[in-house]
């Protein structure tokens, strides 16, 4: 069995690291001004992945933040996932010649499920999507507009079409340590094929601890922001909890 990913996160606002509350840009605390050097430590911490977001393309619609995610690129070895404000053909492309692991739709995935069906059968297993809800319902536009469309309803429109993995947000969650959204994430893990990473809230190592339960098999990793920054998780702890889950 292959261990759980465990996904440090680095979001980033006008060029720095930082962890927003409730997906609310207002609030963004910075944790770290050199996002390139805060992706080496996690590096040496022992993490494999990175998860990057852009928060002022995702608001945007296009790439604000790309000099930083090219400095983290250059400053790390382990592949790195980015999301935020990737909305053509174009763009993935672009991203993907420089280097990133794979681009996550969010936005796009709502808009036009079919641009992402191409953009998989053009580069396969590199294309995750990206569904961040609000009440069971799709928000959109760096979770500035609500939309009627259910989680896994749109989750479904891709089954078949070779998406990598679905990262699942709880806005309500999100950057505020109230743990993971456990029953709604297991739900749309058990509703699709697709392998689904949770994300938001993670808090403690209760939420590590959660990973390895048999309900939580399907689970392909979890993200973690501001309970790494803030030292609520110890990684060595984490890594080798997941680690020996998968030996199991």
């Amino acid at each position: 069995m292959t261990s759980k990913i465990l996904f440090p996160a680095i979001d980033l606002k006008d060029g720095q690291c930082v962890r927003l509350k409730l997906g609310d840009m207002a609030t963004a605390t910075v944790y770290n001004d050199d996002p390139a050097a805060q992706a080496r430590a996690f590096e040496e911490q022992g993490f494999d992945w990175l998860h990057v977001v852009d928060l002022n393309g995702a608001f945007e619609g296009q790439s604000v933040n790309g000099g930083a995610v090219e400095a983290i690129l250059a400053a790390t070895a382990n592949p790195v996932q980015l999301g935020g404000g990737i909305r053509t053909l174009a763009h993935i492309e672009s991203w993907l010649s420089r280097g990133l692991a794979r681009v996550i739709l969010g936005t796009v995935a709502v808009r036009d499920p079919e641009l992402v069906r191409q953009a998989c059968r053009l580069f396969p297993g590199r294309i995750a999507v990206g569904i961040d809800a609000k009440g069971g319902k799709v928000a959109v536009e760096g979770w500035a507009e609500a939309s009627e469309l259910d989680v896994i309803e749109l989750a479904r429109k891709f089954e078949g079409a070779g998406v990598a993995a679905i990262i699942y947000t709880d806005i309500d969650r999100d950057g505020v340590l109230s743990g993971i959204n456990w029953d709604a994430t297991i739900d749309l893990a058990e509703a699709v094929s697709i392998p689904v990473i949770a994300s938001g809230g993670l808090a403690s190592m209760a939420d590590i601890v959660r990973m390895t339960m048999p309900d939580a098999a399907r689970l392909e990793g979890v993200i973690s922001g501001r309970a790494l920054y803030d030292g609520r998780i110890d990684p060595a702890e984490a890594l080798a909890l997941l680690k020996a889950d998968a030996q199991r």
